[in-house]
C-alpha cells in the first residue's frame, strides 16, 4: 500500500498523522508512505525524525476578513494544487489523507482531481475551513467527536476516534514516574499548558505553591520552554515544595500520562485524545485564543459525560484549581467516576479505525 499524509500547522494536526503512519507500518509493513507539508511549517521537523519521506509546497491560511492575502493564497493554492498532482503522478498512491491545517487543501484537492481515493480526519468538535472545503472531494471523514458530524455530510462521516490515542496505550506509566523520580506511593498531578506552556495557569499555580506545598500527593508542573526560566525565578523566590516536581518539557509525555492520576491541561484534541484513551480525569482550562473557541466546545463534550471539570481562563484562579484537584484526588468516588466516564468516551483503536477506512477505500 502506498500512501501520502498530509498535516501541518499544530501538533494537534501533525501528530495524529504520525501515529496513522506507525500504525499503517504495524499492519503493513510493506507500505511506502509520503508525506506534504509546508517547509516551514513544525510537520518540517517532526516528520523527519521519524525516518518519514517528506516533500514541502508553499501555501498559507485565508484570512477570515476581505484581505490582498487571500488573493495570494489562491494562487499558492494553485500552484500547491499544481505540485501535488506532480507529486502524486510520481509517487502513484493508492489513497490520500488529510489530517488539517491548510496544507491539506491543495494536497487532498489534487489527489480528488487525479480520482485517487482521499480521506480526512477532523479531531475537533468544531471543523476548521480547510476540512470543511475538502469535504465535498474527499470518499469518507474520520472524526473524534460525534458532535463534529452535523457539519458534513451525512453519508460521509466514519466516528474512528482520534489515532493520537492509540500511541498512549500500553506505555508503561510506573516507567514515566521513574523517569522523573516521582515518589511511587503518592498520587500525582500533572498540570500542564501544552508545548510552549500557558502563562496564565503557569500564574495560578505559582499564586498558590505554598499552599500545594502541603498537599499529601505530588505534582509534575510542566511550564514550557519559553517560560520554564521565569517559573523557576520565581520559584526560588519563595522556596521550591519538595513534592512539586517543575520541567520545561517532557519528551516521554505518553508514558508519564499512563502514570499519573489527574491531568490539569488545555483542551486540544490530542490531549483529550489521550487522556480519554487511558481514562484521566482532567482539569481543563481551554484557551481562548484557537478559532472558533473549539477548546472550550472540545472540553464541554467531555464535561457534560462526567469526564472533566472545566474551568474558563477568565474564572481561573490558582485557589479554584486546588480546590477542585481535592475535590478529585482526595475523595475516591469522584476520581473512580470521572475514570470511568473518560474511558468510556476513549477510542483506543482509533488508529486502526482510520486505517481499515482506509484500506476500504483505497485503489
Amino acid at each position: 500500500m502506498r500512501v501520502v499524509l498530509s498535516g501541518g500547522g499544530t501538533g494537534g494536526h501533525i501528530y495524529p498523522a504520525l501515529a496513522l503512519a506507525n500504525e499503517i507500518k504495524k499492519l503493513h509493513p510493506d507500505a511506502e508512505i509520503l508525506y506534504i507539508g509546508t517547509e516551514k511549517g513544525l510537520e518540517s521537523k517532526l516528520v523527519p525524525r521519524e525516518n518519514i519521506p517528506f516533500k514541502s509546497i508553499h501555501i498559507t491560511g485565508f484570512k477570515r476578513s476581505l484581505s490582498l492575502e487571500n488573493a495570494k493564497t489562491v494562487m499558492r493554492f494553485l500552484k500547491g494544487v499544481s505540485r501535488c498532482k506532480k507529486i502524486m503522478k510520481e509517487f502513484k498512491p493508492d489513497v490520500v489523507v488529510g489530517t488539517g491545517g491548510y496544507v491539506c487543501g491543495p494536497v487532498v484537492y489534487a489527489a480528488s482531481s487525479l480520482n485517487i481515493p482521499s480521506l480526512i480526519h477532523e479531531q475537533n468538535s468544531v471543523p476548521g475551513l480547510t476540512n470543511k472545503f475538502l469535504s465535498k472531494y474527499v470518499k469518507k471523514i474520520a472524526i473524534s467527536f460525534e458532535e463534529s458530524a452535523s457539519y458534513f455530510p451525512t453519508d460521509k462521516v466514519v466516528f474512528t476516534g482520534n489515532p493520537r490515542a492509540s500511541e498512549v496505550i500500553g506505555t508503561d506509566g510506573a516507567k514515566g514516574r521513574r523517569s522523573l523520580h516521582l515518589d511511587p506511593k503518592k498520587k500525582t498531578v500533572l498540570i500542564v499548558g501544552g508545548s510552549r506552556g500557558a502563562r496564565p495557569i503557569n500564574e495560578a499555580f505559582l499564586d498558590v505553591l505554598g499552599e500545594a506545598e502541603k498537599k499529601s500527593y505530588q505534582f509534575v508542573y510542566v511550564t514550557g520552554d519559553v517560560h520554564y526560566d521565569s517559573v523557576l525565578k520565581a520559584v526560588s523566590e519563595s522556596g521550591s515544595p519538595a513534592n512539586v516536581t517543575i520541567v520545561p518539557f517532557v519528551h516521554n509525555m505518553p508514558e508519564l500520562l499512563a502514570g499519573v492520576d489527574l491531568v490539569v491541561a488545555r483542551a486540544g484534541a490530542t490531549s483529550i485524545a489521550e487522556l480519554t484513551a487511558l481514562g484521566i480525569p482532567s482539569i481543563l482550562i481551554p484557551s481562548p485564543y484557537v478559532t472558533n473557541n473549539h477548546q472550550e466546545k472540545n472540553a464541554r463534550a467531555l464535561q457534560q459525560n462526567g469526564a472533566a471539570v472545566v474551568i474558563l481562563e477568565k474564572d481561573m484562579s490558582g485557589a479554584q484549581l486546588l480546590e477542585e484537584v481535592d475535590r478529585i484526588l482526595l475523595h475516591h468516588e469522584n476520581w473512580e467516576r470521572m475514570h470511568k466516564a473518560s474511558k468510556e468516551l476513549g477510542m483506543p483503536h482509533a488508529a486502526s479505525n482510520v486505517v481499515k477506512l482506509m484500506e476500504v477505500y483505497k485503489k
